[in-house]
């Protein structure tokens, strides 16, 4: 009788055993591949275009001209903010008939080429290239284009004319033509029929602001050439006739005079031995002076990647790369080249302190950025050369300023702080007798007020509040523009706005004021800006506004309404408590857009720790494919802060991971996502999943490690699991690295920080790691080292390499996300794809024959 009963006991306890697993299974969502398919960045290149106004500023008043596309086409406006208009630059069905007259090919004004206009004739006219379907003879149609130079025929029948002589062997190439619209006209110029010079000159020249002179490196040396022989190179760069000129003779790979290789591989860079390369550096104004930042990295050790994809044989790619902690540093050297008599000097710096050194430059004009010339210029018109440096440990900065005639150099100001010291370009004013200089001494971010000689005036900006950085200076008036975060306490104060104040720190203003991140781009004259104001869960628009903050004009509202036709969501945003239970952390949610709320989903962290950004969007964006277009698959996926993360908050919060870089931000993550939890039931806390890449690949697997229990699945791509052996740019300054002196006087520098792999025995869920072969930023060797020490403690996990793939995964991205969404289907739906066709990436590839 007793066992009867046992047996009835255990019958009943395996029924409601398996009702509870037939009802949790009910309530696991069934991977929705095809939803997420849907949102492809091709797709949604479909659906969604325009989201922001990018103003071309021109040089004549204060106008500018944009496109913006929709789902009707693209349209191209030109504004004049003095008089409050905004005009089509063109009529789009105008210019579809124009073209189909004079090219043959069909147009219509939702379907016009891209344009890439140049104003001409003081900006009264434009000029563009367009190529038509009709096949020439290239030789023949260099004749054509002497002849019909000039022409103000539209009737493209009027080029067709016979080549005299004897013909050669042609190549048949697509017709171009080169076209003027005169604003405002009724027609279209055909300028030529040659083809848009190329224009592999940009990768060498440095050309001086009155284009006396052409200066370039060759076989790591300076050379120059003058104005006659340079444009001998810009029609034909191999013409035998070019007078080259070489300045130095001391220059040797490594400790150049420019002329980097990196990116090549080894067979590349031998190919490319006797090119002309590029030489980077700053001019005076006057043209006269050439200041050159020469570095010496001989004795820093090499790093190598292995292409097997590229060729015939694999391909080794060496290059300098200084690893955390390592005795040796880069020596860098300033040198002032004297245009006129071919001689120069060196700043007097000290090369035997290890820093790092930045010359400050005129900040370019917003209505040059599309000019073929625009040369660096030096920050200072009078002779002067500022610049910082900033020692290896990144604790003390020093503003310097060097005369550019003898390198004297002196020391204007100083900044010393316990953590690293972070920087923005210095501002000169009123003639170059004041300067204003960004730093964060206050545990803020804030503007100073000096005069030229380093002493202190005033402080600009006060309070709790991060300045982001000076956009312009109306010197009549003493007022500064300048971007910052967190000056309105009512909203996220990741926010980003304009503000003014006058250079004596009063009357502090708001621009473009509301609660909504914006981006902004103020004119040279500081008159007006466009301001593009969103967040994650509104429709972007754009404006036009003058420097007291009036509206001048609405300019666009971006076009949503294919992209809501097809069900989108908008996410949504939440602010929680940080580990601590003090610190606010800020974050979004995105769910499937066929959310049930009776189903318990799986909660994935989308993360990237920083510290020099975080991985939280504040403003709407088509790129979905990490967080809105994995949550379709059947996930809540969440991206948030953590402390240590973004410097747009306090300095406090920012550097709160000093010291400790791996672990800083995994608390928060956790705690966070347990108060998520609480609030939802949705959300099943037993499968939490992590995922990121770079910064965030370290970090999905250090939160497996460090919380085996809570975190469950993890895709870590791109890791740089063991810090050792990144760059030490990053490492040294975010972690912190120690100066020592040994008996000798000699400082060495003691670098120890927590790596991944160390971990590697607490693994208990599912791992998987990914890395491109030839990632020459976070190199493959810190994921390998993390698959050797899961190998060696006995755990299972997955791991791919992307074959000839870079830091980005360029052209296999697509396929990573397919990989990602598997890895979390099979773990926390329940649903294991064992196709060997990725259907999803195979469905709209069209099948022809090859």
């Amino acid at each position: 009788m007793q066992k009867l009963l046992f047996l009835l006991l255990l019958s009943l306890s395996f029924s409601v055993s398996n009702a509870q697993n037939s009802e949790k299974e009910s309530n696991t969502p069934i991977p929705n591949y095809r939803a997420a398919a849907k949102y492809s960045p091709t797709n949604l290149g479909k659906l969604v275009h325009s989201t922001s106004v990018r103003p071309n500023w021109l040089k004549n008043g204060n106008k500018f001209w944009y496109q913006f596309k929709t789902t009707e086409g693209s349209d191209y406006y030109i504004v004049d903010a003095d008089s409050r208009s905004k005009k089509a630059l063109f009529d789009n069905e105008k210019m579809a008939k124009w073209l189909t007259e004079i090219t043959k090919d069909p147009y219509d004004a939702q379907h016009l080429p891209k344009f890439n206009f140049e104003f001409v004739k003081n900006e009264t006219a434009i000029r563009f290239y367009v190529t038509s379907t009709e096949k020439v003879d290239e030789e023949k149609d260099e004749e054509v284009d002497d002849e019909k130079e000039n022409t103000t025929e539209t009737d493209s029948t009027q080029i067709d004319k016979k080549k005299k002589g004897k013909a050669k062997k042609a190549k048949k190439v697509n017709k171009v033509y080169h076209l003027e619209y005169r604003l405002g006209g009724n027609g279209l110029t055909i300028i030529s029929n040659k083809k848009k010079e190329k224009e592999d000159w940009k990768k060498w020249a440095n050309i001086a602001p009155d284009s006396s002179v052409v200066l370039f490196s060759k076989h790591y040396n300076l050379y120059w050439m003058d104005k006659e022989n340079f444009l001998k190179a810009v029609k034909n760069e191999k013409d035998s006739t070019i007078v080259e000129n070489q300045w130095t003779t001391d220059g040797e790979e490594n400790y150049d005079f420019g002329g980097s290789s990196r990116g090549e591989n080894n067979e590349e860079k031998l190919k490319n031995k006797d090119k002309r390369k590029s030489v980077r550096g700053v001019w005076s104004h006057d043209s006269k002076k050439f200041v050159f930042q020469r570095t010496d990295s001989r004795h820093i050790n090499d790093l190598w990647v292995i292409n097997t994809t590229s060729g015939k044989r694999p391909t080794l790619e060496s290059y300098k790369y200084h690893m955390p902690g390592e005795d040796d540093y880069y020596k860098t050297e300033l040198h002032v080249f004297d245009i006129p008599s071919k001689s120069n000097i060196q700043v007097q710096l000290d090369t035997v302190k290890q820093q790092s050194i930045q010359v400050y430059r005129e900040p370019r004009l917003k209505s040059s950025y599309n000019d073929d010339f625009n040369p660096s210029l030096l920050l200072s018109k009078k002779g002067k050369i500022y610049y910082n440096t900033i020692s290896r440990d990144r604790k003390k900065l020093d503003i310097c300023v060097a005369d550019i005639n003898t390198g004297e150099t002196k020391v204007l100001i100083e900044e010393r702080f316990n953590t690293y010291i972070e920087s923005r370009p210095l501002v000169l004013l009123n003639n170059e007798t004041e300067m204003l200089h960004w730093a964060e001494r206050s545990g803020w971010a804030h503007y100073y007020l000096y005069d030229i000689e380093g002493n202190l005036k005033n402080e600009i900006t006060s309070g709790s509040y991060h300045v982001e950085s000076a956009i312009g200076v109306d010197e009549k008036s003493r007022m500064l523009f300048f971007t910052a975060h967190g000056i309105a306490k009512n909203q996220d104060p990741y926010y980003e706005h304009l503000y003014k104040i006058n250079l004596n720190g009063s009357s502090l203003q708001a621009l473009n004021p509301g609660d909504y991140n914006t981006s902004t781009d103020m004119a040279d004259s500081n008159a007006y800006f466009v301001s593009n104001n969103s967040r994650v869960n509104t429709v972007p628009k754009s404006e036009l506004r003058s420097n007291t903050g009036k509206l001048i004009m609405d300019l666009e509202e971006a076009d949503l309404s294919q992209l809501m036709a097809t069900g989108y969501q908008f996410p949504e945003t939440f602010k929680m408590k940080a580990d601590d239970g003090i610190t606010d952390i800020y974050g979004v949610m995105y769910k499937p857009y066929d959310f049930d709320d009776t189903k318990k989903y799986p909660l994935l962290e989308y993360v990237y720790p920083g510290p020099q950004t975080e991985a939280v969007n504040k403003s709407f964006s088509v790129r979905m494919d990490r967080l809105d277009r994995m949550a379709q698959v059947g996930f809540i996926v969440v991206t948030m802060g953590n402390r240590g993360g973004h410097p747009d908050r306090s300095k406090w919060y920012h550097n709160y991971g000093y010291g400790n870089l791996r672990d800083y931000g995994l608390a928060d993550k956790r705690h966070v996502a347990e108060q998520l939890a609480d609030q939802h039931n949705f959300i099943d806390i037993e499968k939490v999943g992590i995922y990121g890449h770079s910064g965030g690949g370290f970090m999905s697997t250090a939160a497996m490690l460090v919380y085996p229990d809570f975190f469950k699945a993890a895709v870590s791509s791109a890791g740089n699991h063991d810090n050792s052996i990144y760059n030490s740019w990053w490492s040294e300054t975010h972690h912190g690295v120690q100066e020592e002196m040994d008996d000798d006087g000699n400082v060495k520098y003691k670098y120890l920080i927590d790596n991944n792999q160390s971990l590697a025995q607490n693994l208990k869920g599912n791992l998987m790691l990914i890395t491109g072969d030839v990632d020459n930023n976070v190199h493959p060797g810190g994921t390998i080292r993390m698959a050797n020490a899961l190998i060696k403690a006995h755990k299972r996990f997955n791991f791919m390499l992307m074959p000839g793939q870079r830091h980005s995964f360029g052209n296999m991205t697509e396929y990573s996300f397919w990989l990602r969404a598997d890895h979390f289907s099979k773990h926390f739906l329940n649903t294991e794809a064992t196709d060997i066709d990725i259907t999803e990436m195979n469905r709209d590839q069209p099948k022809t024959k090859s």
